[in-house]
């Protein structure tokens, strides 16, 4: 797994007015991510509609971004699902330069506490390449308990972390407690990083920084230091824009408020929809007042 803790972003795959992934879009954003210092890139997750893309369009989207970062820093890639034979064929494909690979627990499903540890466990004995975790609970409808992600990360080396947006700060404190001294423990939500790193946390996949990279790479950098008066004062301006993006379903959120800034369209693919009129002028308002870190 990358050494570098801090920001990874959770790229968005930018559409155009047709619906058609706007390869020249991403490619700018890669490269202003790498610019504006983003620690990693996460290719293909959740906040990328990878549901809504098609094979070849993932395998493009996936070269695109290998091929723009050119080493520059590592890719992380999302393969995920609710078909262990299927996750595990998948990673068995996985490029060479792809650095790690994040799996986020089966969806609709809801497997047992069991199922989960078998679903990972071949995830694990499928490749050399380090892992993370991913818990969504929200999306996934099932959790994955500390005492599950323990027993993974202390029977498998190459279970190297997980991303935690269960929200329980209990639970993800309790992995923190127990793990292995090289787990990574990684927030999933950008608005309860700051506090999140106060206990343990070492980053942050982050959706907010498809936006503001810099800005809110300040803030996870800061908090790593134990600069919090710093970090905090950086969090309460850009708190309420980390909320709005969220309001009205994501990516289409932050799509809204990164094309008020000319960065890509806004369009997301079905059954997404764009924000509501209500939703986008309140970005919008955001965006504007938030004009010292565009």
């Amino acid at each position: 797994m990358t050494k570098n803790f801090g920001l990874g972003v959770a790229l968005i795959t930018p559409f155009d007015a047709k619906g058609e992934v706007d390869y020249k879009a991403l490619k700018l954003l890669v490269n202003r991510l790498i610019d504006c210092k983003t620690d990693y890139l996460v290719a293909l997750g959740t906040t990328s509609e990878y549901a809504t893309l098609s094979t070849k369009e993932k395998e493009k989207v996936l070269d695109t971004i290998l091929e723009t970062a050119n080493n520059r820093k590592p890719v992380i890639l999302g393969v995920g699902g609710y078909n262990t034979v299927e996750v595990v064929d998948e990673i068995k494909k996985v490029p060479a330069a792809v650095s790690t690979i994040m799996s986020v627990t089966p969806y609709y499903t809801k497997p047992s506490q069991t199922g989960l540890f078998i679903h990972f466990k071949e995830i694990a004995l499928a490749t050399d390449k380090p892992i993370i975790l991913y818990n969504v609970p929200g999306r996934t409808s099932v959790n994955l308990t500390s005492e599950t992600t323990l027993k993974l990360a202390h029977e498998f080396s190459n279970i190297a972390g997980i991303k935690e947006a269960s929200g329980n700060f209990v639970q993800i404190m309790e992995i923190i407690r127990l793990k292995p001294a090289t787990f990574q423990v990684i927030s999933g939500d950008d608005a309860i990083t700051l506090p999140l790193i106060s206990t343990g946390v070492t980053g942050v996949i982050s959706v907010i920084g498809n936006l503001y990279p810099q800005a809110f790479g300040n803030i996870v950098r800061l908090s790593l230091e134990n600069k919090f008066n710093e970090a905090q004062k950086i969090q309460y301006q850009l708190l309420p824009i980390m909320t709005a993006i969220f309001e009205d379903g994501s990516p289409a959120g932050v799509k809204s408020a990164m094309s008020v800034l000319k960065y890509c369209e806004h369009f997301v693919r079905k059954p997404l929809a764009t924000v509501n009129d209500q939703t986008a002028k309140k970005i919008k308002n955001l965006v504007e007042l938030l004009n010292q870190f565009n």
